[in-house]
C-alpha cells in the first residue's frame, strides 16, 4: 500500500493518513510494502504544475511496478 498525503490539504489533515498507516503497521502480519508519502508543498489534489504532477505520477508507477515484480522495467535501480 502506498498512502499519499499533502501537508497543506484543507480536507484531510496530514496526521490522519499517518495514524492510519501506523494502525495498519501494528496490525499487519505480512512484510509487504506499506509507504507513507507526504508532499510538503501540495494540498488535496497533489501537485498543480504539470512537471511536478508527472514526477508524482512516476513515483506511483514505480511503486506499482516494484510491487508487481517488474523492477527490470524501471530505468533506475529501485531501493529495497
Amino acid at each position: 500500500i502506498m498512502v499519499t498525503a499533502g501537508l497543506n490539504d484543507p480536507r484531510v489533515a496530514y496526521w490522519e493518513p499517518a495514524k492510519w498507516v501506523a494502525r495498519i503497521r501494528e496490525a499487519r502480519t505480512n512484510k509487504r510494502a506499506l509507504l507513507l508519502k507526504v508532499d510538503m508543498s501540495s494540498g488535496h489534489f497533489s501537485a498543480s504544475d504539470r512537471y511536478r504532477h508527472m514526477r508524482e505520477s512516476s513515483i506511483e508507477y514505480a511503486f506499482v511496478l516494484k510491487e508487481l515484480g517488474c523492477v527490470e522495467l524501471l530505468p533506475f535501480p529501485f531501493p529495497e
